[in-house]
């Protein structure tokens, strides 16, 4: 599956893709998704938990949306009721989760600026769909693929926040600063309920992917890492 054909692959991926695991099967209308983000921890460009989310701004290019950072405006503009996020390796995807949104008919933009008090699961039921490719690498090191649960975005706590966590990992208490925390769009040094970084221009606690574990460097930025798309289908 070449990075052109993801956005076709994610209607029919259920007979597509290989797997090792299906938790549950819903029915979904086919739909066209469209691909609302990208992230490459590799590609130099931060998208943190400060960057991007909120501020109604075209990220990157067409011709590189599936190799670099990417965030089209316009789909991120549009409600919504389902989500799905993809990992791809090397121009293979090798990991889907589909999840349905709680409330229908909001925006992703609507949803990540609703930061105050933010720590809000925002789906239920779980994944609707999902999959899980038998040569998918290092999954158990994955924030979204070794846990299970909902989705919740905008995870804060103390000076630190997330935009995407599953409920099935380990989240902080909103007065515990433990930086314990994985997600996707990581600050660890941040005011989460504006999303703004404590220290602006520091890179060192801004991360977009991070690494299931328990020290203080688990975090992904750097080479030779998954990229993880979320696509969104227009009902």
């Amino acid at each position: 599956m070449a990075f052109r054909t993801l956005v076709v692959v994610i209607c029919i991926w259920l007979s597509k893709v290989k797997s090792r695991t299906i938790e549950k099967i819903e029915q979904i209308e086919k739909k066209t998704w469209h691909l609302a983000m990208n992230l490459n921890p590799s590609d130099g460009h931060i998208m943190d938990y400060t960057t991007g989310w909120v501020e109604d701004l075209f990220i990157g290019t067409y011709s590189e949306a599936f190799s670099k950072d990417y965030l089209n405006r316009f789909i991120w503009r549009h409600p919504v009721n389902y989500i799905a996020l993809v990992r791809h390796q090397g121009g293979e995807v090798d990991a889907v989760k589909v999840f349905r949104f709680k409330e229908g008919g909001r925006s992703l933009l609507s949803r990540f600026q609703d930061m105050d008090p933010g720590r809000e699961i925002v789906t239920e039921g779980g994944p609707v769909q999902e999959e899980i490719s038998k040569n998918a690498k290092n999954v158990d090191k994955d924030p979204v693929f070794s846990v299970g649960g909902d989705l919740a975005f905008n995870w804060a706590y103390t000076n630190n926040g997330h935009r995407i966590v599953l409920t099935g990992g380990y989240l902080s208490p909103a007065d515990v600063n433990d930086d314990g925390t994985r997600g996707i769009g990581n600050h660890y040094y941040c005011i989460p309920h504006t999303g703004v970084a404590v220290s602006p221009g520091s890179k060192s606690s801004a991360h977009e992917i991070s690494i299931m574990g328990k020290g203080l460097t688990d975090w992904w930025q750097g080479p030779g890492r998954n990229g993880h798309s979320a696509l969104i289908p227009l009902l």
